[in-house]
Formats: structure tokens, C-alpha cells, sequence
């Protein structure tokens, strides 16, 4: 596809979704500090920043996944891999909000390109782990789907903090 195509179809629609749904991810961290990013104001271990964090991972692993393949996803239970799920939801010593935020920027234009150009049809097995369904293969478009979902979620989850922070919504 080149650059001066109009993009149609699925393409169009997942972009679109993708796009409005970071929107509000990002907009729920507008104004924090690194401190207000980083608090964990309601009962759940959760902070705005941390999901930032997360979903960037998320994103970026499942772009990986795309790309290179089933390998880029495994990981041996017990493995470093598995053992830093926890920290992937915390701001770290150091990280700041702004950081933070300009490496999702960086995952999402390259997620962005990669719904552009992609055979949305390219397929892999789902790796071999106790949350995936034995012998499945998932498509592109089922991963930009999932992405969808899971940016979404996250950014409802983040509006809560938020909330709870200072009083702000993302919607109302």
C-alpha cells in the first residue's frame, strides 16, 4: 500500500479505534505529575503511569508477535520474562510520566504504520501459555482487534484513577 491510498475497510477502522481509544488513555494522564502518575489512589495496585507502561508493553510485544512470529512471545514459566509481569504495571525509580508517554508515541506510529501496510491475513500459533487456547492461530487483524480491547480497557481503567486523583474524567 502506498502512502497516497486512502485507507478503507478493515484498516480504516481498526486505525480509527486504536487511535481514539490511546486518545483517552493519554488525555486521563494530562497535567499529572510523576507522583500523581505513579499513586495508587483506589484498592487496586493500578496508577495511571503504570498502565501507560503496560499498555505499551502490551502493545509492543503483540507488534513483535506480527512481525517476527510465535518465538517473539515465549517465555519459559519462571523466566525473568514472566517474574516482571508485576513491575510492567509500576512506574520505576526514575520513570517519568513524560518518558513514559513518548515511548507509547513511539510504539503506537509504528503499530499505526503496521495496520497500514500488513497482510492483514498473516496468521501465527499463539504461543504455548495457560491464558491462550491450545493449537489456536491468531491473524494481524486479530491482534489489532486485541490491541483495540486491551488499550480500551486500560483507559477505563485509568479514567477510575484519575477520578479518584483529582476529581477529573476523560468522558462527562
Amino acid at each position: 500500500m502506498t502512502t497516497t491510498e486512502t485507507l478503507t475497510g478493515d484498516r480504516a477502522d481498526l486505525l480509527e479505534a486504536l487511535q481514539q481509544h490511546r486518545w483517552f488513555l493519554m488525555f486521563t494522564a494530562q497535567g499529572l505529575s510523576d507522583e500523581q502518575a505513579a499513586s495508587t489512589p483506589t484498592v487496586s495496585a493500578l496508577s495511571v503511569g503504570g498502565l501507560i507502561k503496560h499498555v505499551t508493553s502490551v502493545e509492543a510485544n503483540w507488534i513483535r508477535f506480527v512481525e517476527e512470529g510465535t518465538s517473539a512471545m515465549e517465555a519459559d514459566p519462571g523466566s525473568e520474562a514472566y517474574d516482571s509481569h508485576e513491575a510492567n504495571f509500576k512506574m520505576a525509580p526514575g520513570e517519568t510520566l513524560e518518558g513514559l508517554l513518548a515511548r507509547y508515541q513511539e510504539v503506537a506510529a509504528h503499530t499505526d504504520e503496521l495496520i497500514k501496510t500488513v497482510d492483514m491475513d498473516l496468521s501465527h500459533p499463539l504461543p504455548s501459555a495457560p491464558w491462550f487456547p491450545e493449537g489456536k492461530s491468531w491473524s494481524a487483524r486479530r491482534v489489532f482487534a486485541h490491541i483495540v480491547a486491551e488499550t480500551s480497557q486500560h483507559a477505563g481503567h485509568a479514567d477510575i484513577i484519575r477520578e479518584t486523583i483529582d476529581g477529573q474524567k476523560t468522558m462527562g
